[in-house]
């Protein structure tokens, strides 16, 4: 028998910006569109909450869907970082375009985080 895994779906109700799952202490948040100062604010308070609240370690960021990301997407990564660093946990992320990938890269948050190409990849590496 393979190792079971708890999975909740955190979304609020209220028209979201993400999706939040929990995978046993992993917060994966799918984001929905770019990241950017719109919905940077959210997005942080929802996490913050969420890892708060489900006491959970790791997180990874979802990337599919976005194609542009600024400086408040940026911040929300670091900060989330800097909440999960100190519990020994970790942050990567996932389905990465080219324009977000130069800007990840530029920003030297590969230096502190893991890129994967998917979720199953990354979460068997947490």
């Amino acid at each position: 028998m393979g190792k079971r895994e708890d999975i909740i779906w955190l979304t609020p109700r209220e028209e979201t910006f993400a999706d939040f799952e929990l995978r046993n202490r992993t917060l994966i948040i799918h984001l929905k569109e770019d990241l950017d100062h719109h919905n940077a604010i959210w997005i942080r308070e929802q996490a913050d909450k969420i890892l708060e609240q489900r006491n959970a370690l790791n997180i990874i960021f979802d990337f599919k869907k976005v194609s542009f990301m600024d400086s408040s997407g940026i911040g929300v990564i670091m900060g989330r970082y800097k909440r999960v660093i100190f519990i020994g946990g970790k942050v990567a992320v996932v389905g990465v375009s080219d324009s977000v990938n130069r800007i990840l890269m530029l920003s030297g948050l590969y230096k502190i985080m893991a890129h994967y190409k998917d979720i199953e990849e990354a979460m068997a590496s947490m």
